[in-house]
């Protein structure tokens, strides 16, 4: 039996992680997750590491595909976090930035990582971003190192 599997180590490979500088409160939060986690657990550089921050997280997909096209990385994280409010501007939000980074990972074929959160709350956020839930930009890039290896081998 051939299992392909991937690690983390990831040194000399090309991380792209667009941010959405809306609710930044809880978004630097995910960031910094991210940039330890692939720092730390991936063994990559700074020079390895290219932020990009758009307005919001709608804005994400589009970014995403951008970065893609250029083919210079070889995974993409994205950052962001929705907060639901009184309103349906969530449901659009969440739902369109979701099939829009999933269809870049599709059509681009290269690791597009969800790192963005979609909460109830404020609390709800918080909790994600470092608190009690762990920290989901951190854990966004550590699917990004292993996407990347497993991708390598097939």
């Amino acid at each position: 039996m051939n299992v392909i599997e991937g690690n983390f180590e990831a040194k000399g490979k090309k991380f792209a992680i667009v941010v959405s500088r809306f609710n930044d409160f809880v978004v630097n939060s995910l960031l910094e997750g991210a940039v330890d986690t692939l720092k730390r657990h991936g063994n990559v550089n700074d020079e390895d590491i290219t932020v990009v921050k758009v307005p919001g997280a709608y804005e994400l997909p589009l970014t995403a595909q951008k970065i893609a096209e250029k083919s210079e990385f070889d995974a993409i994280i994205a950052i962001g976090a929705v907060i639901r409010g009184g309103t349906p501007h969530f449901d659009f939000v969440a739902g369109e930035c979701n099939k829009g980074l999933a269809q870049v990972a599709l059509s681009a074929s290269v690791p597009v990582s969800f790192g963005v959160i979609t909460t109830d709350s404020i609390e709800q956020a918080i909790e994600r971003a470092g608190c009690k839930m762990g920290n989901k930009g951190g854990e966004a890039a550590l699917g990004a190192l292993e996407m990347v290896n497993v991708l390598s081998q097939l």
